[in-house]
């Protein structure tokens, strides 16, 4: 692979990349809103605004003033189109890098022949066709459209500035017409259009995870040389802060405005949580069988080799050791047998899922930040602090 992502923010090649590319990213080219060799961030997300937040103020000044303070106030559209959709849009650069670098290593490090090597171009071929194709974009419009019909009702409520209350339902505003139909869907849009980007990776990990891959039991990060797949479970991160910032300022609505309390959301929360560790981790899952069946096969090898060894240790020091005893500590064999003591718990040490908990930090945070606004509209923000700090101490 040749394109590599630029410390000035400069992006490398399309045909290198699984998220420089599409019938989206093409429509953003040709109307200038990116160029090929940079990620150009602050036009794209000026241009979201623009779309999507400016307009819902500006049809409010004029169509209902009075409920200008209403709208300032909504935390629920100011999540989605200030913090949400900025965050998707930053995050192509993460997942693109983490992507490029996990690509990278895989053959700086030899971990596949040469033969290999070709299956995996030909795999990279498959994927950038896939990304390159007009159907999954249009199926990705079509759940959107779906969503805005099928839960209509769901994206507003008797807000002055969204709707208003009448005796058959509510009745729009034209900043509701207009938060339901373009603000939402832009939002959707990118965020499926991420989690579909994502699901490239999950692909391009499922078939690596089945080629005969150059791993090493003693690697030191105890992960056969696959630790460095850990670092993309922190590309889903953007997603999972979308995601949770965008529900979490629906709860908070709820908590402020409904009498809900936090204890209303637990079992979402938890579901939530598991969901997005299933799609951030899943990557990583496809190497449990071969790191397991590494270990395995490792124990068995460096037993064998340990048994042949300290047989002989034994023999020499112990069953003949009659007039040696004082040289037994000083002697070569000793060291030899406590070196390979090291290697052969660091074979039992290897993890089958190469992810660590310094890597899923960012991770965390990505559910925790956002959903502390959600926090804060029931418990002081003193006790919410001091339970974090309480909380990170111990982990």
């Amino acid at each position: 692979m040749k394109g590599k992502v630029e410390p000035n923010g400069g992006i490398g090649q399309p045909e290198d990349s699984l998220i420089q590319g599409g019938p989206f990213y093409e429509i953003q080219r040709v109307t200038r809103l990116i160029h090929p060799d940079r990620w150009d961030f602050l036009r794209r997300i000026s241009f979201a605004i623009a779309v999507g937040w400016i307009p819902l103020l500006l049809i409010t000044l004029l169509s209902k003033p009075e409920a200008v303070m209403s709208f300032l106030r909504d935390y629920r559209i100011h999540s989605r189109m200030l913090i949400a959709v900025p965050v998707l849009l930053l995050g192509q650069r993460s997942m693109e890098s983490g992507f490029r670098t996990v690509v990278e290593h895989i053959r700086n490090a030899g971990l596949l022949a040469d033969a290999d090597l070709v299956r995996e171009d030909t795999l990279m071929v498959g994927l950038r066709r896939l990304r390159d194709s007009v159907l999954p974009e249009s199926i990705i419009l079509l759940l959107v459209v779906a969503h805005t019909v099928l839960s209509f009702s769901m994206l507003v409520d008797a807000t002055p500035w969204l709707a208003t209350a009448t005796a058959t339902g509510l009745r729009l505003t034209p900043g509701g017409w207009y938060a339901a139909l373009i603000s939402a869907s832009i939002f959707q849009f990118l965020f499926f259009l991420s989690l579909w980007k994502w699901l490239l990776w999950s692909i391009f990990a499922f078939k690596l995870s089945r080629m005969p891959l150059n791993l090493v039991p003693i690697h030191s990060d105890q992960h056969g040389g696959l630790g460095f797949l850990g670092l993309m479970a922190n590309g889903f991160a953007p997603i999972s802060f979308a995601a949770t910032t965008v529900i979490g300022a629906t709860w908070r609505h709820e908590i402020l405005h409904h009498n809900a309390h936090l204890v209303n959301f637990k079992l979402p929360a938890l579901a939530l949580v598991v969901i997005i560790a299933v799609l951030a981790l899943l990557p990583s899952v496809f190497f449990i069988p071969p790191l397991s069946a590494l270990r395995r096969k490792g124990i068995l090898e460096y037993s064998t080799l340990g048994q042949i060894q300290t047989t002989e240790f034994d023999e020499k020091w112990i069953a003949h050791r009659e007039g040696r005893e004082s040289q037994v500590l000083t002697a070569m064999e000793s060291s030899t047998v406590i070196d390979f003591s090291t290697m052969y718990d660091r074979v039992k040490q290897l993890g089958p899922l190469p992810v660590d908990r310094n890597t899923l930090i960012p991770l965390a945070l990505s559910v925790v930040i956002p959903i502390l606004p959600t926090i804060f509209a029931e418990i002081p923000v003193a006790v919410v602090i001091k339970d974090l700090f309480d909380a990170l101490r111990s982990f």
